[in-house]
């Protein structure tokens, strides 16, 4: 996929306020650790990651994603009713229905002509989101739209922290030991044509592959399914995650190197979904990129879903880390699995 007159005109984002260190969940896990032979420190030595987030126990994930929407059209100065779209991608939603980006909607006051619905793609809702804004844009459809999430840790996090307690043993630990790395927030990234964002980074194009026969490496519901009549749970083979995710990145990375054309030395910097140091470290390693390319957040918000990605390049941006004229990659591979790459020029 290319484009010729889609452009990133900014972001928004919603910390949420409650930090949780990886000691405070270890502590919560203490008689498991002993049992195991666990030293502490074991959590942020297997992934990276000292602490994450949670929402307030009465946060509605719909006023999270309202505040990160609020602070894009500010930063973008780009009024609600300009907004043609709206997506809300998340993979924690309010309800089955209706859709959570309606809640959005309205909190953001958009207009009554606004298309408005939710995209679910495990921590690739937002790059989907974005897509769909894009072809949007790029066929005079719209003229803006903006695709929001917020993703909230706390309930699953308490849930397995739980079912590890009661299970004490070394194959709960595994199968969630991802979920402890799970962290809270909001994002907003608004899209437009040039003429709307004389400041914006054009969008350059994209690309995306599955390996769709993996589909079960990691999983997140009711233990029965929906309908649900169980608790939830997360289960997740990280090994099989590590292996088989990152070789389709690989394939990925080959096929938007070949779509954008961009050379050797190219891009010069990017944002991926943030698992942790050792994903981090062996993608970087199996496509060839020296880690200074790389801006990350997780070793200090953990794994925020749809929202790691955005929100990596909102902080990004604001420390400076893009420089104008900078080809930048947006790299997104999440369970089922799937993976969308997308290439911007800053």
């Amino acid at each position: 996929m290319l484009y010729n007159n889609v452009y990133l005109a900014g972001f928004g984002y919603e910390l949420a306020p409650n930090v949780i260190s990886s000691e405070d969940i270890e502590n919560r896990l203490e008689p498991v650790y002993e049992k195991l032979h666990f030293q502490p420190g074991q959590l942020e030595a297997l992934t990276g990651i000292s602490e994450r987030r949670f929402w307030d126990k009465n946060q509605k994930l719909s006023e999270g994603a309202v505040a990160a929407g609020r602070k894009a059209m500010n930063a973008c100065d780009i009024p609600a009713h300009c907004i043609d779209m709206l997506i809300y991608g998340g993979v924690c939603r309010e309800n089955l229905e209706p859709a959570t980006a309606c809640a959005v909607a309205n909190g953001l006051g958009l207009s009554s002509g606004a298309i408005v619905y939710d995209v679910s793609n495990a921590c690739l809702g937002v790059l989907n989101g974005m897509i769909h804004i894009a072809n949007a844009i790029a066929l005079g459809q719209i003229r803006a739209g903006m695709v929001v999430s917020a993703e909230s840790s706390r309930q699953i996090m308490d849930l397995t922290i739980d079912r590890i307690l009661k299970d004490r043993d070394m194959e709960s630990f595994k199968q969630t030991i991802a979920t402890l790395t799970g962290g809270s927030g909001a994002v907003a990234v608004m899209l437009c044509g040039q003429s709307m964002a004389p400041f914006g980074h054009r969008l350059l194009g994209g690309v995306n592959k599955n390996a769709a026969h993996h589909h079960d490496l990691c999983i997140w519901g009711p233990d029965s399914g929906i309908p649900a009549s169980a608790p939830m749970v997360m289960r997740t083979d990280s090994v099989g995650i590590l292996k088989h995710g990152i070789k389709l990145g690989v394939e990925t990375y080959k096929a938007i190197k070949s779509e954008l054309n961009w050379a050797d030395d190219k891009p010069d910097k990017i944002i991926c979904h943030q698992v942790g140091e050792t994903h981090q470290r062996t993608f970087l390693q199996a496509i060839g990129m020296n880690e200074s390319k790389d801006f990350t957040t997780f070793r200090y918000l953990g794994n925020i879903g749809t929202v790691s990605l955005p929100i990596t390049a909102a902080i990004a941006q604001e420390r400076d880390f893009f420089q104008p004229g900078d080809q930048v990659g947006f790299f997104g591979i999440g369970s089922g699995l799937n993976c969308i790459m997308l290439g911007l020029e800053w």
